[in-house]
């Protein structure tokens, strides 16, 4: 019979290879068709220009080596175990997570932030040593989901008529910001975690700066601010 520590060290890695696999099983999705919504999200200011869902490459390759790694050095670990118990409910859901996007954009929204809260449990929990394939694989992959989290909730409010677009941008790069500034200076280490959520603002700069500047000054200041934190755990290392 399999030791609960190794079942989990082997799920995480069978789970990150399922989750990285995901995209083969989708095919052509390239975010929520506007049509979804009620009102339909045409080039939706909350949306980071399309360049930036390339770190996604990053994020599943680098999960895969950590939890690789971590299986093959680290399987018995305590601080790995309590690591990989909620990153492997983060990885389970997003293995199904773009099938229901393509069916149910508020059902994807709910469960993106299922996948958020496990993967910042886990980042939390993630042991101080092995940073290098534990909490940083994990803080990039959790930096991404406060951004990605708050967009889906900024095309729900507005593609149901809730918000006009242009307020949604705002009120959710806000959430964003604060979520990731807090997350950043409360945790002090995992500097990916930031540079995941900076990397989402700039992308919104850059796909607001002709058309709404208003939203891409409110994204370039929050990425600024987010500097603090992120160079403060870049000290700590």
């Amino acid at each position: 019979m399999l030791n609960a520590r190794f079942a989990f060290a082997l799920a995480c890695f069978l789970l990150s290879l399922l989750f990285a696999a995901s995209p083969l099983f989708v095919e052509g999705f390239a975010g929520f068709d506007p049509n979804q919504f009620p009102v339909p999200q045409d080039n939706p200011p909350v949306q980071p220009a399309g360049y930036a869902f390339a770190i996604w490459g990053v994020i599943y390759g680098w999960l895969i080596l950590g939890m690789g790694w971590g299986l093959l050095r680290a399987h018995h670990d305590g601080q790995w175990h309590d690591m990989r118990k909620p990153l492997a409910v983060s990885l389970l859901v997003g293995t199904v997570w773009l099938a229901v996007a393509v069916a149910s954009p508020v059902w994807a929204s709910l469960l993106i932030w299922v996948m958020l809260l496990a993967a910042l449990a886990a980042l939390f929990l993630a042991p101080v040593n092995d940073q290098t394939w534990a909490a940083w694989p994990v803080g990039l992959y959790a930096g991404w989901l406060s951004a990605a989290s708050c967009v889906s909730l900024g095309l729900l409010t507005a593609g149901y008529g809730f918000l006009d677009q242009n307020t949604a941008a705002i009120i959710f790069t806000g959430l964003a910001i604060i979520i990731g500034g807090f997350v950043q200076s409360a945790l002090g280490r995992a500097p990916t975690y930031g540079i995941a959520v900076i990397w989402a603002l700039v992308a919104i700069v850059v796909a607001n700066l002709e058309t709404a500047p208003m939203i891409a000054y409110i994204a370039g200041g929050g990425a600024l601010v987010m500097l603090v934190p992120t160079l403060k755990a870049f000290r700590a290392m």
